[in-house]
């Protein structure tokens, strides 16, 4: 039985389905805020009519529900693609600039045909028809599967940072500005995954962790 909060989050891509497109991909990204490693955007190609209870935007998700959604969208997805942009080039174009170069990557990674594009809040240049909605992760069913992809690939990534870096809480804050952070970069300064642009980091930029 397919419930009411489920009908509404597949009301875009249905009136898209009404209108005769068939490969309808939603994008979304996570890292923008953070103040360590890159930006990480995915974009999702569901198949029609395709239903998932419980799914919305990956923030709203514990750690776990994610981990499955994510094996299940990966397996029933028509295509799935990633985008990544590490800090360096976050610091050369700037994090606006450099999530629409995720997301194009993220595109250019899927292995399916896309004939529409919903897009969570961000408007794209592209040669392909898009809608930008506000909250779309909570919005769209495929900007919601989206969103759970590109939130596990990077959250994968700061765990694996986490092991080399340890005093920074990674595992936990993910690289967003918490206190265990922002206290570790005034104690021990920063990494080479440390983007430079962002204030709190580029504050402690001759600093440089050496391990403890």
């Amino acid at each position: 039985m397919i419930r009411e909060n489920e009908e509404d989050l597949c009301k875009y891509e249905n009136e898209l389905y009404k209108r005769g497109y068939s490969f309808i991909g939603g994008i979304d990204e996570v890292g923008r805020g953070p103040l360590i490693g890159s930006v990480v955007a995915a974009c999702v190609v569901l198949p029609v009519g395709f239903q998932l209870e419980g799914l919305t935007d990956s923030k709203k998700l514990s750690a776990k529900k994610r981990n499955y959604f994510y094996n299940i969208i990966m397996e029933k997805a028509l295509g799935v693609g990633i985008g990544i942009v590490d800090e360096c080039d976050i610091d050369k174009y700037n994090i606006y600039k450099a999530t629409k170069i995720a997301m194009k990557q993220a595109i250019d990674n899927v292995k399916s045909n896309i004939d529409y594009l919903l897009i969570d809040a961000m408007e794209l240049d592209v040669d392909i028809p898009t809608l930008s909605i506000i909250k779309g992760d909570s919005k769209s069913i495929s900007i919601a599967a989206a969103s759970v992809i590109a939130k596990v690939t990077r959250d994968k990534m700061m765990n694996e940072l986490d092991k080399k870096y340890p005093v920074y809480g990674l595992a936990k804050n993910k690289g967003y500005p918490t206190k265990q952070h922002l206290d570790a970069i005034k104690k021990y300064g920063i990494t080479k995954y440390h983007r430079l642009s962002f204030k709190p980091v580029r504050d402690n930029k001759d600093k440089v962790y050496v391990g403890v």
